[in-house]
């Protein structure tokens, strides 16, 4: 019973955040699809589907979208967990069109600021001409927005220990190890701050010492 209990409350867990469900069995089958490919013929696989400057140029709309449904390197597992925390949380909270939008601003956003950082570098010599056909695909611009306008939803002080850890986590690779990767994430994090706006409509915040008082009554350690 005890399980099946925790089946039905994993079900109208998924069923409350639809968008991020979706995405995360879309992720599923191309992880797939990409674990038969060989090697060399999955980088080019990828490299046809990526943000980078020379597709930014040609077809900006269709990589801008199938980006967005490709891991490099694997690791869904990994984001079936920081879906569920974050993406099912901030959908959960601002329904799923909110969710999207800023999904969307973070995504297409921190691509075009990364890509054009990297094309002043390569057009006043400090990155080489062949960064134009970089492979830059996958999710982690979006997650990084989700993550930045979940701090409207914690209360205060928690908020702020919650932002600190954000802006440390992407706050530290663009200091020592720079590149266009980091400054996306860094670009989606204040992406998702600024769309502080589409939060004002949505009641409710969440405190993480609800949690420890629950388990305090539940009489877990």
């Amino acid at each position: 019973m005890r399980m099946l209990g925790a089946a039905k409350a994993a079900w109208r867990w998924v069923r409350s955040a639809p968008g991020t469900y979706v995405w995360l069995l879309a992720l599923l089958f191309t992880t797939l699809f990409l674990r038969h490919l060989p090697d060399n013929v999955e980088e080019r696989f990828l490299g046809k589907r990526s943000t980078n400057l020379h597709h930014l140029a040609e077809d900006p709309l269709r990589v801008l979208f199938s980006s967005a449904f490709w891991l490099e390197g694997g690791g869904w597992l990994g984001y079936l967990v920081l879906f569920t925390i974050f993406h099912a949380t901030a959908e959960r909270w601002l329904g799923t069109w909110r969710w999207l939008c800023v999904v969307v601003i973070a995504h297409v956003g921190a691509t075009y600021i990364s890509e054009g950082v990297l094309y002043e570098g390569i057009r006043h010599g400090y990155v080489a001409e062949s960064a134009v056909n970089t492979l830059d695909v996958g999710v982690s611009y979006g997650l990084a927005g989700i993550m930045g306008i979940l701090v409207y939803r914690i209360v205060d002080p928690w908020r702020f220990v919650y932002l600190a850890g954000l802006l440390l986590f992407y706050g530290v690779p663009l200091i020592f190890a720079t590149n266009f990767t980091a400054i996306g994430h860094m670009s989606a994090l204040l992406l998702g701050l600024a769309c502080y706006p589409i939060t004002r409509a949505r009641a409710g915040t969440w405190n993480p010492m609800d949690l420890w008082h629950s388990r305090r009554i539940a009489g877990l350690p």
